[in-house]
């Protein structure tokens, strides 16, 4: 009924024909005015049954147009369902949890049986089928290795595991790899998929975004074995926790993995609403397995979730600080970092007390303020000469005007005598004419000029330049420029903005020159080296004042003001290089939460608090029992509750689906009246049921089914079997897995030895083809990692939405626009061409030929280990003698070729000269991690 009737006749009240209702008893066998839809116990007095048996056009049910179909079997069903009383019984994954009674819990021989087989089994026998054997030591080492750490074994491991003649070292195998810190890795991956983790903001823009924190979170509560219900609460509700740790804001990324549209004039309010309703629909998806999101503009067409209901569940998200941004974030010092800080922080205070000291000091000598009109003297010159040839005249005003002519380099020397008895500054300035292009106060085209060197001298002495200060200077011509002694410098005065034709004033320090004679003459130089670039007009002032009188800053406080400046600017650096993530805050005052008619954010209707659907268990009342607004905190208990009766359910499925290929439930993402029923309903209720009385433990979960002979079965195709359950639903053999795209790279890089094993840190950028970003809207760079981050592991390569990683893509792994609770996989010959000859996998086939040609022993011996290396496994005869035909081959063909084989085989390590015979080896390999075997988990 829920495929063919309840979309006309369900719970959507806005699309319901007839005004006829069949998901519900009361629905189903209301009057309609004389007749009955449903009559329990009667089918021939049954609306709905006359017109499912009907041939009429225009009676039969469903409609010819609606393009669904009854099949004979289904139409006898629904009579005899009639028949029966037509009982309306809730769905079963809405049902509460009850664990069920193992069956045949003893073997014949009177061991305990497995629980998971003693299910299993009876299914089987119920079908007149038998599980397959084990699986062989090569095929179980490799499988689980790879299903609990994402990795295949190495070849030291293989071996071991092969000769051991232990009874335990299955079990020995599975605990030290379920103790491995990749676990963590393997398991906390398929996590960020559900979390649609990614590196970049999303939408066109698609700019960088820092979160990786939250992943080395994911994968640190995996390796922790973080209960799954502490895990829920972290992740949804850490920053309401009391006095949350950093470790519990940090959690919260994993509704900060929205997109954040950074568009020039989008509607900040739009986008943040679209990320409100990506976490209801994840939070959905992810814990409930429900398709939450149908109900956003409508009530849902076939499961009881109504559109109110839909934003009671919204209203749980909808009071966060974020508007379509990144903030909040949160710096994550590390502990060098934090003490580094620290180490500043005091270093600053204590300078900053130094200078503040030292003016309270300096400001208790100085005397009265003194007017800097009388600080400064004019110069009256005495004499003024060109060394162009311009023409130089003292105007009415002390200033010196030049005209005439405007040659390609100048120097001007204004001789004159001084009243005081020391000179310790010069002031310069330039004035505009009305003579001068644009008026000055230069005599460039634009009214610039550039001024390369002053100089000062005596008979006695010549001036030693302190500083300079001018109240503009042009980008990169400070004034300073003008006394360090480089023609190649100078000051010069053109602005970016605004007018650059006006009077400029610069002042010039010097160690102070003494003049006890009144009749000493002074020099004055003015070099100007750029052609037709000098002064046009200018006036000289002297002074014999102390510096700090004249506004130079004293020497010492200077000295002082600089250790402080590098100092905050040394913290400064440091801060921006420590680590921050995105993380979830709320806002202290509520927004009013509306129900959006049509999921339209404009649109808004009656006002709704957060709530749960009335079809599921409720909330646990409160100790306090006061009335309150519901909370992120309030949901993440609820769904942890021991009688929600789909977390557990859709958790354990997934895990499942996981170790088999398939869930019990295949509808992993749909657990609704829509999705495909268990086909092991006990099995699955029993699990879920045992994980939520172990304590949440996702590794004792998956102890328990790796340890069981239904994951330990063979998974080659059986005839027998594939006449009843051709699709091995039902598990009487193991599932062959196409490994996702991480998982491969990793694989290649184990078996090239190339593989870094860091844990956790920033994306990488491994190697990638030229041209990805081309067709995006920002052509983003991607700086290739060296070093140990060329070789980290897939999950770290950094993750743009709108232009993954070729290989990812290739691989079908997902843009994470929305969550990702199953990987689709495909077979295309791309994906052999990626394998073959992407260079990254070429450097790896490169290594591992290396590797064996390196390996001591026969040809025979070589191979062998290259088998044992990839497979954990022997090469069989038949491989042997086919490998050998294509080894020679290829050593023949390099043998003629050196060129080719020293781009084929690199460099060797010891500086001897390559060989064709490394050559041919390197394409054994590269044919080995090319094929089925190496990219499939058996």
């Amino acid at each position: 009924m829920s495929n063919t009737c309840f979309k006309c006749h369900g719970p959507d009240e806005h699309t319901r024909f007839a005004d006829l209702r069949l998901d519900t008893p009361e629905g189903a066998t209301a009057d309609l005015g004389g007749y009955r839809a449903i009559v329990a116990g009667d089918p021939d007095s049954s609306e709905a049954m006359r017109r499912i048996l009907s041939d009429d056009p225009d009676l039969m049910m469903p409609p010819p147009d609606s393009g669904r179909e009854l099949s004979r079997q289904q139409k006898e069903q629904f009579a005899k369902w009639i028949s029966s009383g037509a009982n309306y019984e809730k769905h079963w994954s809405f049902k509460p949890i009850k664990s069920p009674p193992v069956p045949a819990p003893e073997e014949a021989d009177g061991n305990l049986t497995h629980p998971i087989d003693a299910f299993i089994r009876r299914r089987l026998e119920s079908l007149q089928l038998t599980p397959s054997q084990e699986a062989d030591s090569s095929t179980l080492i490799r499988r689980v290795s790879l299903d609990l750490i994402g990795l295949p074994p190495t070849a030291e491991e293989a071996k071991n595991y092969l000769t051991s003649e232990s009874p335990d070292k299955y079990m020995e195998l599975v605990d030290r790899l379920l103790a491995s810190p990749h676990y963590g890795e393997k398991w906390g991956r398929h996590w960020l998929d559900q979390a649609r983790y990614a590196d970049s903001n999303g939408y066109t823009v698609d700019s960088p975004r820092s979160i990786w924190l939250y992943r080395d979170w994911v994968i640190n509560a995996f390796n922790d074995d973080m209960p799954f219900d502490e895990f829920t609460l972290q992740q949804l509700a850490g920053d309401l926790l009391p006095n949350p740790t950093q470790q519990q804001l940090i959690a919260t990324g994993f509704h900060r993995n929205t997109l954040v549209n950074q568009e020039g004039g989008s509607d900040k309010e739009q986008f943040r609403n679209e990320a409100v309703v990506d976490r209801t629909n994840t939070t959905g998806a992810v814990w409930l397995g429900l398709t939450v999101g149908c109900a956003q503009c409508h009530t849902h067409k076939y499961d009881p979730l109504t559109h109110t209901e839909y934003y009671k569940l919204f209203a749980f998200f909808n009071h966060t600080q974020d508007v379509n941004s990144i903030s909040p974030q949160l710096q994550v010092p590390s502990d060098q970092q934090r003490q580094q800080l620290a180490e500043l922080d005091e270093k600053i205070r204590s300078a900053t007390a130094a200078v503040k000291a030292y003016k309270q000091q300096l400001d208790s000598t100085i005397s009265e303020p003194i007017s800097m009109e009388s600080i400064w003297t004019a110069i009256t010159p005495e004499n003024i000469t060109s060394a162009g040839g311009a023409v130089l005249t003292v105007l009415p005003d002390g200033s010196v005007l030049a005209s005439g002519t405007n040659p390609n380099s100048e120097e001007y020397i204004v001789t004159f005598t001084s009243p005081l008895t020391q000179i310790s500054a010069i002031k310069l300035e330039t004035l505009v004419d009305t003579s001068l292009p644009k008026q000055g106060p230069g005599r460039a085209s634009n009214g610039n000029f550039v001024l390369h060197e002053v100089g000062l001298k005596s008979t006695e002495q010549t001036a030693q330049w302190i500083d300079a200060t001018a109240d503009h200077s042009q980008n990169k011509f400070p004034i300073k420029h003008a006394i360090d002694g480089n023609l190649k410098t100078g000051w010069a005065i053109n602005v970016t903005q605004g007018n650059m034709n006006v009077n400029r004033e610069a002042t010039i320090y010097c160690q102070p020159i003494q003049s006890t004679d009144e009749q000493l003459e002074f020099q004055l130089t003015l070099t100007m080296a750029n052609p037709q670039y000098s002064i046009g007009r200018f006036r000289l002032h002297i002074s014999g004042a102390d510096h700090q009188q004249l506004g130079l800053p004293e020497p010492e406080l200077t000295r002082l003001i600089q250790i402080q400046t590098s100092l905050e600017a040394d913290r400064k650096k440091l801060n921006q290089s420590i680590p921050t993530t995105m993380i979830m805050s709320e806002l202290k005052v509520p927004r009013e939460t509306h129900r959006l008619i049509r999921g339209d954010f404009l649109r808004k209707g009656e006002p709704v608090t957060p709530g749960t659907p009335d079809f599921l268990p409720g909330f646990r009342s409160h100790e306090d029992n006061e009335p309150r607004l519901l909370t992120r905190l309030d949901l993440a208990h609820w769904l942890t509750q021991d009688d929600n009766p789909l977390t557990a359910r859709v958790t354990v499925n997934r895990i499942w689906m996981q170790l088999f290929g398939r869930g019990l439930v295949e509808t992993e993402n749909d657990f609704g009246l829509q999705g495909t029923p268990p086909s092991h309903p006990e099995l699955l209720d029993w699990l879920a049921s045992e994980f939520m009385t172990n304590g949440w433990s996702v590794k004792q979960l998956i102890r328990l089914i790796v340890t069981s002979k239904t994951y330990k079965q063979a998974s080659i195709a059986r005839d027998d079997v594939h006449r009843i359950d051709p699709l091995n639903k039902y598990l009487s053999r193991q599932s062959r897995i196409r490994l996702d795209a991480e998982l491969i790279r990793d694989a290649g890089l184990l078996v090239s030895e190339l593989l870094t094993s860091k844990i956790g840190g920033p994306s990488v950028y491994p190697p990638q083809p030229d041209g990805v970003y081309a067709f995006t809207q920002v052509n983003s760079s991607w700086p290739t990692s060296t070093g140990e981050d060329r070789y980290r592991r897939g999950m770290y390569t950094f993750f743009k939405r709108s232009a993954p990683h070729p290989l990812l893509s290739t691989f079908d792994t997902p843009s994470f626009n929305t969550t990702c609770t199953r990987r689709d996989r495909s077979n295309t010959p791309l994906q052999s061409l990626t394998i073959a000859n992407d260079a990254a996998f070429f450097e790896m086939a490169q290594a591992l030929g290396q590797r064996i040609s390196t390996t001591s022993g026969t040809w025979d011996e070589r191979l062998q280990s290259a088998f044992l290396i990839c497979f954990a496994r022997n090469a069989t005869e038949v491989e042997s003698t086919r490998i050998k035909i294509y080894f020679d081959a290829q050593e023949q063909v390099f043998a003629q070729d050196l060129k080719r084989t020293e781009t084929v085989v690199g460099q060797n390590v010891d500086g001897q000269p390559v060989t064709s015979e490394q050559a041919a080896w390197v394409m054994v390999a590269r044919v080995l991690i090319n094929l089925d075997e190496f990219i499939t988990r058996q």
